[in-house]
C-alpha cells in the first residue's frame, strides 16, 4: 500500500464526515443566530433560551436527512471494502 493511498482514504473519510455533520451544524448555527437576534431585539438575556430550539432543530434535521446520511455512509463503506484487493497488491 502506497502512502498516497492512505492519504486518499483519509481525505475521502474526512469529506464524508464533513458532509454528514454539515446539515446538523448549519441548523444549529441558523437557529442560534435567530434566537440571538430575538434576544437582542427583546432584551431577554436568558442563556438557556437558545438550547431547546437549537436541540429541536438539530433533531428535526437529523430525522429528515437520516436516509441520505445512511446512503452516504453505506456508499463510502462499500467503496472502501471493494477496493481492499487493490490495496493489497
Amino acid at each position: 500500500m502506497d502512502a498516497q493511498v492512505v492519504v486518499d482514504i483519509m481525505q475521502d473519510s474526512f469529506q464524508v464526515a464533513l458532509f454528514l455533520a454539515l446539515p446538523a451544524l448549519l441548523a444549529a448555527l441558523t437557529v442560534g443566530v435567530l434566537v440571538s437576534v430575538f434576544q437582542s431585539v427583546t432584551s431577554i438575556q436568558e442563556q438557556t433560551l437558545v438550547f431547546v430550539p437549537k436541540m429541536l432543530a438539530v433533531m428535526l434535521v437529523l430525522i429528515a436527512s437520516f436516509s441520505w446520511m445512511l446512503h452516504m455512509v453505506i456508499g463510502f463503506t462499500r467503496r472502501l471494502l471493494e477496493s481492499i484487493p487493490q490495496y493489497l497488491q
